[in-house]
């Protein structure tokens, strides 16, 4: 694992847990209002956390964490990334994955071994949009679809959040993604977030009556909906 990020406190990246964010870089998507555009785009720019600063700081504030936050990037595509949660968990901590599900064979490998406690997916569109939303052209969803099957059984606290931009979302989007996210235990849209870092210019936030519309539409099909970010 390579780790080129590290938030020591966080009170709002695990619900309900005081949890510190650990960051790999690189990604297989190039959505261009990601915020993390500088750990996508060049990750080696950065230099690692050792394994001994992280797991030094995670003994030391035991009884304070409560868990880990892995994110990235995308934490799927680093190897050892299921040998690096065992070790997180054996200090007697949860752990949270932060995906966007293009992996469903290493989210279903960390289920089965009881790795991970908390899976937030970021689905960033509707299937039809998706390969203009990420960035990729030709962008086939299927393992995405595979990984919303696959947390949709519940064998694993989850949620899933979409960044929603003026951009890149319409209310077509929001009907189709009710229908797909339909049953689902928990969606959030997370309102975009200006951002120097981002990997491409002039994204612009939604309005709260825009998100509201959204919202009514997703709870036709999903309970729990809510917005981050307003």
């Amino acid at each position: 694992m390579r780790i080129i990020g590290f938030e020591k406190l966080t009170l709002v990246d695990y619900p309900a847990k005081v949890a510190c964010i650990l960051f790999c870089g690189g990604c297989n998507m190039r959505c261009p209002y990601c915020h993390n555009g500088e750990l996508v785009l060049h990750p080696d720019y950065f230099p690692p956390f050792s394994d001994d600063e992280i797991f030094s700081y995670l003994k030391k504030r035991k009884g304070i964490l409560d868990a880990v936050v892995i994110s990235g990037g995308e934490p799927t595509l680093q190897e050892g990334l299921g040998e690096y949660m065992a070790r997180i968990k054996d200090e007697g901590l949860l752990v949270k994955l932060d995906t966007n599900g293009t992996r469903p064979d290493v989210i279903r490998s960390l289920i089965d071994d009881h790795l991970v406690d908390y899976i937030a997916m970021d689905v960033k569109n509707s299937i039809d949009s998706y390969a203009a939303t990420v960035g990729i052209k030709g962008f086939d969803p299927t393992s995405v679809m595979e990984s919303i099957t696959l947390l949709k059984e519940g064998r694993v606290d989850y949620e899933f959040r979409t960044t929603v931009t003026k951009e890149t979302h319409k209310q077509e989007n929001f009907i189709a993604l009710a229908s797909l996210l339909e049953g689902a235990k928990a969606y959030y849209l997370q309102n975009y977030v200006p951002n120097e870092n981002t990997i491409e210019k002039g994204n612009t936030p939604l309005s709260y009556d825009e998100l509201q519309n959204y919202i009514r539409i997703l709870r036709k099909t999903i309970g729990n909906v809510k917005i981050r970010n307003i």
